[in-house]
């Protein structure tokens, strides 16, 4: 443990970064009082949790920042511990966002969309969603009662006849027909209103509008309001409302769990559960829960998160140094007042009463946060892998040849920071160990964040061309690598994979079936899978590409707007040479060449826009 000097440290706000002997990052902190805040570490009747006892045995030294205002040191730590991502603090992961619905309301026909972000651009966001397929199924659900476009503004600027959904009643087709734009953003309301949690007022209005519309005669009318009352109310039968206000709010408990701490989140919206989630961090006690939901806090609900009003809390953070900032910060990145409060009523205490029960559960699920744990030791790396990258080549024929990355943070994909890489000075060889060798150049040049472990699907001989770009690079000392390579039957998974580390002439002994062993393969078969699809899509867009430009007078601009406009190279084949010539820059005769030119051509495939 290192001697702790007290007048070497002022009395200012601050955050300070606690080192190891090589420099290296071990633990972010913030303090009003850099002092005050350091020197209860180094006392000697200091009773410390066991992870803090272990961080302050590998401190050698201690840096501090000095600012002018807590606000200034809560920011501060926030955006240190995500760029280094240190050890001993709790660092939660990006992929972890969860999905929300956007309503555009600035457009003349607004959509509904996915996102992961939310802007200050006049859009109304409803959620969130942890599970994916529970958007995906919400947003189909959508869709099938209320009739909104679904094409991208893009698409809806050029599109010159009424796609698919149009046919089956799920979108009225205002990109190329009459549709009244009143009635639309009626529809538009009775959207946020579901989605809102109003459903039972928009019942009521919508039962209302049936039965006016029966007694006019207008029967047609009223079959499609009586569709969609049969809709909503089928849907409100499965949801479970826990609140009698219409109030959005996250509801958070901390309690011990395991060998740490678990916490539980509830997200409620307009008085009904939507989503739960769990988190536990390993050898913290309860002497740490005011300090985990400090960090927490600001981490979790950062830019472009949604942020209710009312967070409601297992503890009190208003004797906290930073409680007061912590609230000021969320507030700022709302837009508007977030209150940090202890539970109200009945109603909030049984909330955080479950809340609590689901914490106490999240440890159970821990496994796969123990993964940087158990390949530290299996490997015999110098300190657990948070962020692991995985790099796989294919190419197709020789060529399209591409390297897919993928991205796993504390046992879980991160997907947004997946990346592939064209490789165009690999085209034609055949190659995957120079291909290899472009590639972590291109690595290099790109930057942090590093890795604290770099995959490699294949043997010796593709971790040898690695290792050797690294060095040529100079970036050797950045990156801990190994590979991943299938066993004698080459099947992908198979529990014979050998793994390989530098400087080992023999594989590791990684126990087949071990916990190590199979998260490496499922890192690794993420990666395949990834590269193989970007390298199919890439290979199959050249090919149809050349299908277009092969045309004479037709440049990559004009097969642009003609893939965004009809989707398909079928969809342009069946059209008439005066649909075509609807495209801005296709004129009469070039209409006609296209038009002769693909109805002489057999197509076998039906293939995607390119980007759609």
């Amino acid at each position: 443990m290192m001697t702790f000097v007290l007048a070497e440290y002022p009395d200012t706000p601050g955050v300070y970064l606690m080192k190891d002997a090589s420099g290296r990052i071990l633990y972010v902190g913030k303090a009003k009082s850099l002092r005050k805040r350091l020197s209860s570490y180094f006392r000697a009747s200091a009773d410390h949790a066991p992870k803090t006892l272990a961080l302050l045995g590998k401190v050698h030294h201690i840096d501090v920042l000095l600012v002018s205002t807590e606000k200034e040191a809560l920011l501060l730590e926030e955006s240190l511990i995500k760029k280094h991502r240190p050890r001993y603090n709790i660092v939660l992961r990006d992929d972890k966002r969860s999905l929300l619905f956007r309503l555009d309301k600035r457009s003349d026909f607004p959509r509904l969309t996915m996102t992961r972000q939310v802007l200050r651009d006049g859009s109304a966001y409803f959620g969130p969603f942890s599970s994916a397929s529970a958007a995906r199924a919400t947003l189909k659900l959508v869709g099938g009662i209320f009739p909104l476009r679904k094409c991208s503004d893009r698409a809806f600027k050029n599109r010159v006849r009424p796609c698919l959904y149009h046919q089956i009643g799920q979108c009225l087709g205002p990109c190329c027909l009459p549709v009244d734009r009143q009635r639309y953003m009626e529809m538009v309301v009775q959207v946020e209103q579901f989605l809102a949690g109003r459903s039972r007022s928009l019942v009521r209005e919508l039962g209302r509008r049936m039965r006016e519309a029966s007694d006019s005669l207008r029967y047609e009318e009223a079959a499609l309001l009586r569709d969609q009352v049969a809709a909503i109310e089928k849907t409100l039968e499965s949801q479970a409302s826990v609140l009698r206000d219409a109030l959005d709010r996250d509801v958070l408990a901390v309690v011990t769990a395991g060998d740490g701490l678990g916490l539980g989140m509830l997200f409620v919206r307009a008085g009904q559960l939507l989503e739960q989630k769990t988190y536990h961090w390993r050898g913290l006690g309860t002497a740490d829960i005011a300090e985990a939901l400090e960090t927490f806090l600001p981490q979790f609900y950062g830019p472009g998160r949604y942020i209710p009003g009312r967070i409601v809390l297992s503890h009190d953070l208003s004797g906290q140094d930073m409680a007061r900032e912590l609230a000021e910060v969320l507030s700022e990145r709302r837009g508007g007042p977030v209150r940090l409060a202890l539970p109200r009523g009945p109603d909030e205490r049984r909330l955080l009463e479950m809340a609590a029960n689901l914490a106490l559960t999240a440890h159970r699920s821990d496994s796969v946060q123990d993964a940087p744990g158990q390949l530290e030791r299996a490997l015999g790396l110098p300190r657990a892998p948070r962020r692991i990258e995985c790099v796989d080549i294919s190419h197709l024929a020789g060529g399209d040849v591409r390297a897919g990355v993928v991205v796993f943070e504390d046992g879980a994909e991160v997907k947004p920071d997946y990346r592939v890489y064209a490789l165009p000075g690999a085209e034609g060889t055949g190659d995957d160990y120079a291909a290899l060798a472009q590639w972590a150049l291109r690595r290099v040049e790109s930057g942090p964040p590093w890795p604290d472990l770099l995959l490699i699907d294949g043997g010796r001989g593709q971790l040898a061309a690695v290792l050797r770009a690294l060095e040529e690079a100079g970036a050797a000392e950045e990156f801990e690598c190994a590979a991943i390579a299938k066993g004698p039957s080459r099947r992908a998974g198979e529990l014979e994979d050998r793994v390989f580390r530098p400087g080992r002439r023999n594989p590791v002994a990684l126990r087949a079936g071990s916990p190590a062993l199979l998260f490496l393969q499922r890192v690794r078969d993420a990666a395949h899978r990834f590269v193989i699809s970007k390298t199919r899509k890439a290979g199959r867009k050249s090919r149809l590409d050349s299908t277009l430009l092969g045309i004479p007078g037709l440049g990559p601009a004009l097969a642009r707007r003609l893939w965004d406009a009809f989707g398909s190279l079928e969809a342009m084949r069946q059209a008439t040479p005066e649909q075509l010539g609807q495209i801005r820059g296709v004129g009469p005769a070039l209409a006609g060449r296209i038009a002769h030119s693909l109805s002489g051509q057999a197509l076998s495939v039906q293939a995607e826009s390119p980007g759609g």
